[in-house]
């Protein structure tokens, strides 16, 4: 039974924190060390796989009539041509330095330091003034921006920055209005995140099964459900706010991590 309380707990976290710009990843490495709880890297990809059907779910109706006209119709394939260039720098890159960065970046230090940084990053990007034009449909994402959006995504790399961040942020950046940059960052994180999957079961099956499929089965779906409620609301809730109360809340997280860490109740390193 602890193991299914701490999966649904993970899975809590993996579905609150996927969407919103406060870093999935750091949070999960932190509540592991709460809990106590080991996870398996497997264990951790696939839960993400619940936060891409929730996308997916949210956006069927949309998908199913892309995917009916994507071959006449222009705006569609132009769309998702963005949505392929965003995604193949941080598959490239990640690809090359994965190793790297679980070793050396996953732990608190480094997430508290990029929750920190990021939350400046984000009062500093709200703060500026608007352009006067903005793009505010995603059929109009040129593939300048996409790019763009696609190079801000690297930085999500690094633990604690939050892949919804740097995406929104970066999409913010190149001229996308909040909820656009917002639905972009979406749609980016079925390639993204589907294929970090794919590529982590791929690579350690056996990691499925030493967690155990039920554990792993319940983490899933409780992202699922949570991503899917935590995609509704972050769309409500950007049509009529900005950012800066997240900006706020990584930086305080970011400093309570830092004092935890230096107090030795988390481990310095993952």
């Amino acid at each position: 039974m602890g193991d299914i309380f701490n999966s649904i707990i993970m899975g809590i976290v993996e579905g609150i924190t996927e969407f919103l710009p406060v870093s999935s990843t750091g949070h999960l490495i932190v509540t592991q060390e709460i809990l106590g709880f080991k996870g398996s890297d497997t264990f951790e990809i696939v839960i993400q796989l619940g936060g891409v059907l929730a996308v997916m779910w949210f956006y069927f109706q949309t998908l199913w009539q892309q995917a009916k006209t994507i071959q006449s119709d222009k705006e569609t394939q132009r769309f998702w041509m963005g949505v392929i260039l965003a995604f193949l720098p941080a598959a490239f890159v990640g690809l090359a330095l994965h190793r790297y960065i679980t070793e050396f970046l996953f732990n608190g230090v480094t997430v508290a330091i990029s929750l920190i940084v990021g939350g400046i990053v984000m009062w500093w990007i709200e703060g500026r003034p608007q352009p006067a034009q903005q793009t505010t449909e995603l059929a109009h994402v040129t593939p300048r921006q996409a790019l763009a959006i696609g190079f801000a995504q690297l930085c999500s790399l690094i633990p604690g920055v939050s892949r919804s961040a740097s995406t929104i942020m970066g999409g913010m950046l190149v001229g996308l209005n909040r909820p656009t940059a917002t639905g972009f960052s979406f749609f980016l994180s079925i390639p993204t995140l589907g294929a970090a999957s794919l590529y982590s079961l791929m690579k350690d099956l056996n990691g499925v099964g030493d967690h155990g499929l039920l554990n792993i089965t319940v983490g899933l779906v409780t992202s699922f459900i949570v991503s899917l409620l935590a995609i509704g609301w972050l769309l409500r809730y950007v049509s009529k706010n900005s950012f800066r109360g997240f900006a706020v809340y990584r930086i305080i997280a970011g400093l309570v991590i830092l004092a935890l860490t230096y107090s030795g109740f988390l481990q310095v390193s993952a």
